[in-house]
């Protein structure tokens, strides 16, 4: 854990999170849910093709293709033994591709038959159990990529959160193709973040708004609720219901209006995550905790160890 005051750092496992919560606190958590929208099959000629399937748009996908320059428009391919079959289209600007995909039935069930989770690229081999890359309050169905700090959480956890006069919310922000790019421009003010949709109900709104009145916290469970709540504060800390999409990019410098708390892994240098994460707890501050980390040994990535930013 650290603290943003003083820059202290307490080493504790993740059960022990209820201990730093108090009575009127809100807990926020992204209850997206991953689609195994990861496509790989092989062309008529044999090689090796990949689709993945980004966001539907009207009635054809974006998607990442490879290989992107020899799948020409009008190319056709199938997957899952036909359960799933998908015809590649024009580029698109951001280097991505329009496809049509073709199924028989439910795409869902298409999709669980033909399908793989996108889990990110340095996880080289599919999952032995998908649902390893699923929070335990997965449901909106959506997303190319789990909030990875929420995968820490067990049932009993919030059960026991919960118990303790905490109040546990929900938003969802489908995380997209953003959450694999690094900030490759060495002024981050010319990175562009990808659109990514979000929807806050009037319950969690209420919830948000009836902590910060009553003095309670709000403490966010990722870097996607972070930057759903902050798309849409009021100058006030509050925040209404609504959906929508949010490319916000939070860099040193920001200032949050309704985010007192966060739980977050450990990120890689060059991301928006790093960045956002400075911006909240200060540089110098990350960058000595980051220190001590890799010191202990403490795991990076996806399925990696989480801290506590107070």
């Amino acid at each position: 854990m650290l603290h943003r005051d003083t820059g202290a750092l307490e080493h504790r496992v993740f059960r022990n999170l209820p201990e730093y919560l108090r009575l009127g606190d809100v807990l926020v958590l992204n209850n997206t849910k991953v689609l195994p929208v990861r496509l790989r099959g092989r062309r008529a000629s044999g090689g090796e093709v990949e689709v993945l399937l980004l966001r539907s748009v009207g009635d054809e996908w974006e998607a990442l293709v490879r290989p992107g320059r020899r799948l020409r428009p009008g190319t056709r391919l199938s997957f899952g033994d036909g359960a799933i079959e998908v015809t590649i289209g024009a580029p698109t600007a951001q280097g991505t591709r329009l496809v049509t995909v073709h199924h028989a039935g439910d795409l869902r069930a298409a999709l669980a038959r033909a399908g793989e989770m996108p889990v990110p690229p340095y996880i080289e081999r599919p999952l032995e159990h998908p649902d390893d890359y699923q929070t335990v309050y997965a449901e909106r169905e959506g997303a190319v990529a789990a909030p990875t700090a929420g995968l820490h959480f067990t049932p009993g956890l919030l059960d026991t959160i919960r118990a303790s006069g905490v109040r546990v919310a929900f938003v969802t922000l489908h995380v997209g193709l953003g959450t694999f790019r690094g900030v490759e421009v060495e002024d981050v003010t010319r990175h562009l973040m990808d659109a990514e949709e979000y929807a806050l109900s009037e319950e969690t709104a209420a919830a948000i708004n009836g902590a910060r009145t009553a003095g309670g916290r709000v403490v966010a469970v990722g870097t996607t609720v972070v930057r759903t709540l902050e798309s849409i504060a009021r100058e006030d800390g509050t925040v209404p219901a609504g959906r929508g999409r949010t490319e916000l990019f939070i860099t040193p410098g920001f200032r949050f209006r309704v985010t007192d708390a966060l739980v977050t892994n450990f990120h890689l240098p060059r991301t928006t995550l790093l960045m956002l994460v400075s911006a909240f707890a200060g540089r110098e501050r990350i960058l000595a905790a980051y220190a001590e980390a890799i010191r202990l040994g403490y795991r990076f990535y996806s399925f990696g160890d989480a801290m506590l930013i107070v």
